[in-house]
């Protein structure tokens, strides 16, 4: 695992001249790296792997990394759905699109990133990661940079996030003290009790809310989508979004029984549901169609991994990858139409189908993934 990290961050160092070189060409290269974690994920499947690397123990950051079945899961989200992702950039830019070398660069970070979070056993380590992914997410989300809503809506994103992290962090702190441990598995084996627990409950919540873009901290997400295609494809649909409800659901399995944990999740879980999912209808830009739809399919993920059951945990991972799958699919196959009809408004879009039947076939499955 800490090879994989190491090799992200190699590859995100050589994509800038890489990219100089090759232009877009680069890109394919590039999602070897996150293509080779994701098989390697896939092969130790049958096992729990875990590394540790001292680091700072003085302040409790060594590098815990541990593998269960959720944190594989996600990791082959990250890493498969990325490694795609930088694939269809080879197609959706062009050599002469502005600081394209950065923007490689940090996707493939990204997704370094991304797994280092899902692998993260230590709290201040998953932490941290938690937050290169909010910083990354402002590169990525900035990248029109002479655009004002482009810089508006990366702002917004990374205010949220970060302050969200930060309540977080203090969560995590008042848990790691009351249990003697800085280690999830084993807060989760032996969750502690007593009323600080509650109040770091919440603020656990509230970071994993504001990253998730759950309601009242959703209005990040569809904002968001000034991004480039390929960082809606992957941060805002299969990656990044997904990191609250892995640690809703990373918690569950220990605290399902409280109520302090329970009520509060299901409750912000169904009203996003309901709000995003009425906002959707009423949208005519595909792609906020699309986010409001995700603030809606977060909000069910949220109720689901909350409640914690078994079945309902079993429910919530697979509609967690059908997700990752059929909404990072609709937004590349938007980058395409947009790129094609240079347009995104539903209304003058009729009658695409005999123009463009492969992106029309890709588009109705999945459609009919989502719709389930």
């Amino acid at each position: 695992m800490i090879v994989i990290l190491v090799a992200h961050a190699v590859a995100a160092l050589i994509a800038i001249p890489l990219v100089l070189r090759l232009g877009r060409r680069a890109f394919p290269l590039l999602a070897l790296v996150p293509a080779g974690g994701a098989v390697w994920v896939a092969a130790n499947l049958d096992r729990v792997p875990t590394e540790t690397l001292q680091w700072a123990p003085g302040i409790h950051l060594t590098l815990d990394l541990r593998m269960d079945a959720l944190s594989a899961l996600m990791s082959l989200i990250a890493l498969g759905v990325g490694a795609l992702v930088l694939f269809y950039c080879t197609w959706y830019f062009d050599d002469t699109e502005p600081r394209l070398h950065l923007f490689a660069a940090e996707m493939v970070a990204f997704a370094g990133v991304m797994f280092g979070l899902v692998v993260a056993d230590n709290m201040v380590l998953l932490y941290t990661f938690w937050e290169i992914t909010s910083v990354l997410s402002f590169l990525l989300v900035g990248h029109y940079a002479e655009r004002a809503t482009s810089r508006r809506a990366a702002t917004q994103a990374l205010l949220v996030t970060t302050l969200g992290g930060l309540a977080m962090l203090v969560g995590m702190i008042i848990l790691a003290q009351e249990a003697g441990t800085y280690l999830l598995s084993e807060i989760v084996a032996s969750p502690p009790s007593g009323s600080l627990v509650h109040w770091a409950l919440g603020l656990v919540i509230v970071g994993a809310t504001s990253k998730s873009a759950i309601a009242p901290l959703h209005f990040w997400l569809p904002g968001a989508m000034s991004a480039p295609t390929p960082v809606s494809a992957y941060l805002h649909s299969a990656a990044m979004v997904k990191a609250g409800v892995f640690l809703v659901a990373a918690f569950s399995p220990g605290l399902s029984g409280s109520s302090t944990w329970q009520l509060p999740l299901i409750v912000l879980g169904l009203v996003s549901l309901l709000m995003a999912g009425w906002r959707a209808l009423r949208e005519t830009d595909l792609k906020l169609v699309l986010a409001f739809g995700t603030v809606s399919q977060l909000g069910f993920l949220l109720v689901l991994v909350g409640i914690g059951s078994r079945d309902t945990m079993l429910a919530g991972l697979t509609m967690l990858l059908a997700h990752s799958l059929f909404k990072s699919a609709l937004f590349m196959g938007v980058g395409v139409i947009d790129h094609s009809a240079h347009t995104r408004d539903l209304r003058e879009l009729a009658r695409m189908n005999p123009r463009m039947p492969v992106t029309a076939t890709v588009m109705v499955l999945a459609a009919a993934s989502m719709a389930g």
